[in-house]
């Protein structure tokens, strides 16, 4: 089995390894592939384009030709997944959907948190949508100020302050709660144990491909 894996940050590679390892899916079935560029232009000119778009598609069915299924894990680009899965030969997962599906399932107040100014209006338009068929209340947010520190290399910083939204969201009484970044998974050891988990893309995303495969 391989699943090839697009990111747009070198540091989300060890994410996506550690979910494999608690999927039981050997690391060496990840094929990673890195464009950060990609998210650099649409974070410049300030959201996704049609450009943009186009060029992703085509970097995931580079990378479907020599891959069982194709993970996109950017949630500002996620549109592009749709744009390639209609001519891939294999299946595209878009990580932000898989976690959109499984987020709303349990319906109630659902809090998306987000740290990348850019994935706002993607991820409103995917959770709301995902959301018509079980009735949740949708609320996506801006973690404001996080972003600035993972571009800084401020990991810690970033982490504490997505953790301290989680938080926030949880005593609001959200019924469950998001990341939408894979980037933002870290944050996940800051938290109490006795809270419930935030949901996060790379285990739901690996779940998915790893599913495809096998019906496929």
């Amino acid at each position: 089995m391989t699943i090839a894996c697009l990111h747009t940050a070198e540091s989300n590679i060890p994410i996506y390894e550690d979910a494999a390892r608690e999927l039981g899916l050997p690391v060496s079935a990840l094929h990673h592939h890195v464009r950060a560029d990609l998210l650099l232009t649409a974070e410049r000119l300030g959201g996704l384009t049609a450009d943009i778009t186009a060029e992703t598609a085509d970097v995931l069915l580079r990378l479907a030709q020599e891959a069982d299924a194709v993970v996109l894990n950017c949630s500002t680009l996620g549109p592009a997944a749709l744009l390639a899965a209609g001519k891939s030969p294999v299946p595209v997962i878009r990580a932000d959907g898989i976690l959109a599906e499984r987020a709303v399932k349990a319906g109630g107040k659902v809090i998306v948190l987000c740290t990348v100014e850019t994935t706002i209006g993607p991820t409103t338009r995917l959770f709301e949508d995902a959301a018509k068929a079980t009735g949740a209340d949708i609320d996506v947010r801006l973690i404001e100020g996080a972003w600035a520190q993972f571009r800084a290399g401020e990991q810690e910083a970033y982490l504490t302050s997505i953790a301290k939204a989680a938080d926030a969201a949880q005593r609001e009484g959200a019924k469950t709660v998001a990341f939408a970044q894979a980037s933002m998974t870290g944050a996940l050891r800051l938290l109490s144990e006795g809270d419930a988990r935030p949901m996060t893309g790379p285990l739901v995303a690996l779940e998915a491909a790893m599913a495809a495969i096998a019906t496929s």
